[in-house]
């Protein structure tokens, strides 16, 4: 015998947690921090290996922190607004479209919904009820892909990008604060690589992605950029000295 679900139950279940509208601050704040991990750490790492004192390791941290932090907001503030534009030129674009020639809109959104899977009748009135509701909206979600969860925002993404920055860079600057000089170099290479893998497991599980595949590849990537640089800087520190 069939049994009538419980309303409460049902209406839990579609209050699904979904990992898109994190999207815009998580891309973010994932790229500052890593960054700031990988070219403080990098930085850290040849400038102690062109044989230079604690002093000189320090502040050449510290004004990579600050630099960068300042050049990945101005960085994320500036993509990010120039993507902001582009979406509201076409959202303009849209609005007067639908005022001159709604008959062409509403075919042109009839089109897509048929493209989709529904026959053209049913997409007929779907489209009809939808720009009924909110024409916009509705043109500006199914034709340009724009929506409130994906929107540009420019502010967020360049004070996630600052802010984790600053965090990411901090972490290679402690780890040379209370080692002896000799250790410089594998201190800041072992916190490193264990901040990134750390950073990569929590934005993988922020965003619902696979956990060691995100640790491991942001792991590799910032090993690679602190040997580079540390071959550098043991080359030139080398001819310089």
């Amino acid at each position: 015998m069939y049994e009538q679900p419980d309303v409460a139950t049902a209406n839990d279940k579609t209050r699904e947690n979904h990992f898109i509208d994190r999207i815009g601050w998580l891309r973010a704040a994932v790229l500052g921090a890593n960054d700031g991990i990988v070219s403080t750490a990098s930085l850290v790492v040849g400038v102690a290996a062109a044989e230079t004192g604690r002093g000189e390791v320090m502040l050449a941290g510290v004004a990579g922190l600050v630099a960068g932090a300042m050049s990945m907001a101005a960085g994320e503030y500036v993509s990010v607004s120039s993507q902001a534009d582009s979406e509201q030129a076409d959202l303009v674009r849209e609005r007067q479209e639908l005022a001159t020639d709604p008959d062409f809109e509403h075919a042109e959104l009839t089109d897509i919904y048929v493209e989709r899977g529904l026959d053209r009748e049913l997409a007929d009135q779907v489209a009809t009820q939808m720009m009924q509701k909110d024409a916009l909206a509705t043109h500006a979600r199914d034709e340009l892909g724009i929506s409130e969860l994906s929107q540009a925002r420019p502010v967020q993404a360049a004070i996630a990008s600052a802010a984790t920055f600053a965090v990411g860079a901090a972490l290679p600057i402690l780890s040379i604060m209370f080692v002896p000089r000799t250790a410089f170099i594998p201190a800041t290479v072992a916190t490193s690589l264990l901040s990134l893998a750390i950073l990569g497991s929590v934005s993988a599980r922020a965003g619902g992605a696979r956990v060691l595949t995100a640790a491991v590849r942001v792991t590799m990537w910032g090993a690679l950029a602190m040997g580079a640089t540390a071959l550098v800087g043991h080359l030139f520190g080398t001819t310089i000295s």
